[in-house]
């Protein structure tokens, strides 16, 4: 059997035009409000709802929770995790400051699909951080990060095990093959 593990290794990171689009850049999780619940992610592709909060496409709320004004001509985020949504003018309408989170084992993660994570006994509760501080990563704003599979890995990977298997079918054939003779001789 083949294990499968989840791992948290940071991805290639790639422009995007979306200035709601957040990389973490380091160690850490955005952290969701997804049916009452706190769940946790490292895709960072945000849009705007119809009430103007940032969310993820399934409608999941960024924590704080957090509207940007309808009179908003830009909307910045820093390294250090600060919205910023100004007027025309370069004038501040409204800002909040996005944490991150990190746990002692972001293995133990108990997946939710489409990216979502929620913390379990294995995981470790969530430990909250200014991006930037300590061993929390930073944002990157305008990028998104990209899977961190190496498929050329995985492919070699797949053919070993693939090639493992042809070799303990043959080994089981070939034992087969010996009991058949050995059941044939003494008759």
């Amino acid at each position: 059997m083949v294990a499968v593990e989840r791992l948290f290794a940071k991805g290639d990171m790639t422009q995007t035009q979306n200035p709601l689009d957040l990389a973490i850049q380091g160690q850490g999780f955005f952290q969701l409000l997804a049916n009452g619940k706190q769940v946790y992610t490292r895709s960072g592709s945000f849009k705007l709802d119809q009430n103007g909060f940032i969310s993820d496409s399934q409608g999941n709320h960024l924590q704080p929770e957090f509207s940007i004004p309808p009179k908003t001509q830009t909307t910045t985020v820093e390294p250090g995790g600060k919205i910023v949504a100004s007027d025309s003018n370069g004038k501040e309408l409204a800002s909040t400051q996005i944490q991150l989170y990190n746990f002692n084992n972001p293995t133990g993660l108990l997946s939710l699909g489409n990216n979502l994570y929620s913390a379990s006994d294995a995981s470790g509760d969530p430990i909250p951080g200014n991006p930037g501080v300590d061993n929390y990563g930073t944002i990157a704003q305008g990028t998104l990060e990209m899977s961190n599979v190496d498929v050329v890995a995985e492919m070699i990977n797949m053919i070993n095990v693939q090639r493992a298997y042809e070799l303990s079918s043959k080994v089981i054939q070939s034992g087969d093959d010996m009991l058949a003779m050995t059941s044939a001789m003494k008759r």
